[in-house]
Parts: structure tokens; sequence; C-alpha cells
């Protein structure tokens, strides 16, 4: 039985796929806007999914942000880049949740301070000058975004610090919500509470921090008497930047009377 001859013939070429070889690979017009934004643009396809690079990338920053949630403070470290020479005192305090996992469950318990820590602070105020302004860093949403960039806030609010105004002691709240500073200036009596806490991470941003200013701070204030510096990180808002501007907040803000959403930011008109 004659078997068939095997096609040797040269596959066939069509002019269209001639010319597509040919001709030189474009640029994508993509690449240099991606460039000036951490946005996750252009992300490219292959098939009908995403490429496997973007596919990793996303799995990493979605590992980061569930990180920086359940990271525990390093309390003690955070201390010691507080400590030195002319710097307040430093005051660890607990929230009413017990652990990360009611932490998470229960954000009424991280906005209650636990009872021997109101007791503490408020034997600690007890006789002497009420502070203008209190200091509180808590761990909120991302504790690594606190043990990164609180202390070096701190030091820039502490160097420009205007004549006139008195500091409380640095307070370092674990399991802390922000509504937590209401609690802690009441108790020590201060006329103002700036709250340095983790924010909640997005994908590509898991250390970013907030400060929330608060007048005359007690339980039960709302949000709308609260003004907030947000992404405060290298990639987002300096922290000179950060520095300036919460002054700036402070001073308009005893020179009305009151925070919230009485209170604008103009402080950019006063950038060189």
């Amino acid at each position: 039985m004659n078997q068939p001859e095997p096609d040797t013939a040269a596959p066939t070429v069509r002019p269209d796929d001639a010319r597509a070889a040919a001709a030189p690979a474009r640029p994508d017009p993509w690449a240099e806007l991606r460039a000036f934004t951490p946005a996750r643009i252009a992300l490219g396809r292959s098939g009908t999914s995403l490429p496997t690079a973007e596919v990793l990338r996303f799995g990493l920053a979605h590992a980061q942000a569930r990180d920086a949630v359940h990271c525990a403070l390093d309390v003690e470290a955070l201390q010691q880049a507080l400590g030195g020479p002319g710097m307040p005192p430093v005051r660890p305090v607990r929230s009413a949740a017990p652990d990360r996992h009611r932490y998470l469950l229960r954000p009424d318990f991280g906005r209650r301070l636990h009872p021997d820590d109101a007791a503490a602070l408020r034997a600690a105020a007890a006789g002497g000058p009420a502070p203008d302004v209190v200091f509180m860093l808590g761990d909120g949403l991302s504790a690594l975004a606190v043990q990164r960039h609180a202390a070096p806030l701190v030091r820039q609010l502490l160097a420009r610090t205007p004549p006139g105004w008195s500091i409380g002691p640095l307070v370092i709240a674990t399991q802390a919500r922000v509504a937590l500073g209401d609690a802690v200036g009441e108790a020590l009596g201060a006329g103002f509470v700036a709250v340095l806490i983790g924010e909640r991470p997005g994908l590509g941003s898991p250390d970013s921090l907030g400060v929330y200013l608060t007048a005359q701070p007690r339980v039960g204030r709302m949000d709308a008497e609260r003004n907030c510096l947000s992404n405060i990180r290298a990639e987002g808002l300096s922290i000179e930047a950060a520095a300036h501007k919460l002054w700036w907040l402070l001073q308009r803000a005893r020179a009305i009377g009151g925070t919230g959403t009485q209170l604008k930011d103009e402080s950019d008109r006063l950038l060189p």
C-alpha cells in the first residue's frame, strides 16, 4: 500500500502577516504616564487575563495591606525613638479592645480608653497645668505607618512649636481608633488633641499615616468636629509639610475657637 508523501512545502505566509512581522514595535503610550502615578493603570493583558507580572504585583500589594492591618506596634522601639533630651514624657495606654481580633470586630472597643489607663492619665495630670496640645500616637489600622513616620513627625512638630504653646505627654496607644484621642485628651485636660494614627492601608500604600485634630477633646465628639491630614509618607504628604500644616491648623483653631467644619486648611497660602 502506497503511503502519502509528506508535505514538505513551505508554509504559506500571508501578506498581512509579513507586514506585521516586519513592522517595528511601537512603544506603549501608557508607559510614560505610569511613571507619574502609583495608581494601577495600563496593566495590559495576556489573552483575556492580566499579565503574570501584574497578577504577582497585585498579590504582593494585597499581602502587604493585610500584614499592615494585623502586625503589632513595637511600643518599646517607638518609645526609644521618642526619647532624648528635651522630649516630653511618653505614656503608653491601651484601648478597651483586649486583642487585635476583637479590635477589628468591635470598632467601639478601640474608641474607649482602658479604665486603668484613664485613671493613670488623670492622676498624672492632677495638680499640674493643662497642656495646650497632646499628641497621641495610635497603631490604628497600620502599625507600620506609625512605626515608620510617627516619631519623625513628632520631632518636626516639637522643633516647630510656636512660642506660648505647651505640649503634654506623648501618648502611645495600642488597639486604637481615632476617637480614643478624645478620651486621652479629656483625661489630660488638653486644649487640643492631635491623633497620629495608621490609616486603612490601600493597595500600594500600606504605611500611610493620618493626623486627626480635635479642639476641646471629650468623649462623644463627632467626626465633623475634627480636621484630618492624610497620606503622610514618602510617596504622599511629606513629614515637613505635615508639620507645617498641623501647626497652621492649631494656631488657626485657637484663633477661631474650634476645629472641624468651621476650620479650613489654607496653610498652602503661606508656603514660598
